[in-house]
């Protein structure tokens, strides 16, 4: 049997929620968010299952804004950091929930060449672009185009990114879809389409603490397993160097479920040193896959609230919320430090624009690029 397949096994026999009922339908409700500084409106929608699990997505960078989801002992907290209301995503929105793109992840020196042709986009992190831009799709008001009831509730949103956008090419549409069924699985789907050759690479920023908004615990008693051999390191400003390297006897090994805090401040690894934690790139596969595999399983062992993501991407950019520092007031009043929530971002590789042995990000007229990530939530008993 794969790893894949015995971490599933695993989780089977690890006492997930209870099946749903199949007569059930989640639900989907609307209702605005705030409005943006030009008067337009913010809507926001939440799915809802039988099971207490909820899903609040705002149309202010396709974000998802909050996510609901009971413990062991049947009490729900929300399990996604961000702000309360619209004024915190205006005004320091750090990506929370986004989706982030057309390019997520970091580009060296803002600077690609594509079809003969350099292109230079917005440095926004030290000497590099990062997630599109200073402008990229987390900053942009997205349209909701359709709203569900079912056996799955949904939202889609819609957002059309002009020919130069961010100093990228063609006109790219794209579709972000969230929805919820009543076996706990929330599925975030994006699909994009360009009229010219371009460069696409879109992802969710969603930040996880298991815990809870603004438990004392944090995410660093989360235990992680990420079934990847090997990882892209990086140079001081988080560029890979082009190689893979094997994770065997190194801090990045999360092949067995192991807590962050273990060794996310092993300053005696030089990765470690550059990001202030992790905040690399692990390789899962090597192509963009027709079905989808397993990319991370995460508990947090005190309240049993975990999930399992899978996807089609080969790799996963793994973040440890190292730059949090106190400056943020969030949700209820909280201040969000260093370590108080994780994120997981199926993807192609960072970079993947100057790197020509990394998965391609190209898309042509034609084709459909497509991400599908699903989040299996779970309880252990």
């Amino acid at each position: 049997m794969s790893r894949t397949l015995m971490i599933a096994a695993a989780l089977a026999a690890s006492g997930a929620m209870t099946a749903a009922d199949p007569a059930a339908a989640a639900q989907a409700k609307r209702a605005t968010f705030g409005r943006m500084p030009d008067g337009r409106t913010v809507p926001s929608v939440t799915l809802t299952n039988g099971k207490g699990v909820s899903a609040t997505v705002i149309a202010l960078g396709a974000s998802l804004q909050a996510l609901t989801m009971p413990d062991k002992a049947g009490e729900r907290a929300d399990v996604q950091i961000g702000y309360d209301t619209i004024d915190g995503y205006l005004t320091k929105p750090e990506f929370f929930g986004a989706t982030v793109g057309r390019v997520a992840n970091r580009i060296a020196g803002g600077r690609f060449t594509f079809d003969g042709r350099v292109y230079n986009v917005p440095v926004n992190n030290g000497p590099n672009s990062l997630h599109g831009g200073t402008k990229g799709f987390d900053k942009v008001l997205w349209e909701v185009t359709e709203v569900k009831d079912g056996p799955a509730a949904s939202v889609t949103l819609r957002y059309v990114s002009p020919d130069g956008d961010m100093g990228y090419p063609g006109t790219l549409t794209t579709y972000a879809t969230y929805s919820l069924d009543e076996q706990n699985q929330l599925t975030i789907e994006y699909r994009a389409s360009t009229d010219r050759a371009t460069v696409v690479n879109i992802s969710n920023h969603a930040y996880w603490n298991l815990a809870g908004v603004g438990s004392p615990r944090g995410a660093m008693g989360h235990l992680v397993t990420i079934p990847a051999a090997r990882y892209t390191p990086t140079d001081a400003t988080s560029i890979p160097t082009g190689r893979h390297v094997s994770v065997a006897g190194t801090v990045f090994d999360f092949r067995k479920a192991t807590a962050i805090g273990d060794r996310v401040r092993d300053g005696r690894d030089p990765q470690i040193a550059y990001g202030r934690g992790y905040d690399h790139n692990w390789v899962i596969g090597d192509a963009v896959t027709p079905t989808q595999h397993l990319m991370a399983r995460v508990v947090e062992p005190v309240s049993g609230r975990g999930f399992e993501l899978w996807s089609n991407q080969p790799g996963l950019q793994f973040y440890s919320g190292n730059f949090f520092d106190g400056t943020i007031v969030g949700k209820g009043g909280h201040i969000y430090r260093m370590g108080d929530a994780i994120v997981m971002e199926p993807q192609l590789f960072p970079d993947a624009p100057n790197q020509k042995n990394f998965p391609s990000v190209r898309l042509d007229p034609g084709q459909t690029y497509r991400n599908t990530m699903v989040y299996k939530l779970f309880t252990e008993r």
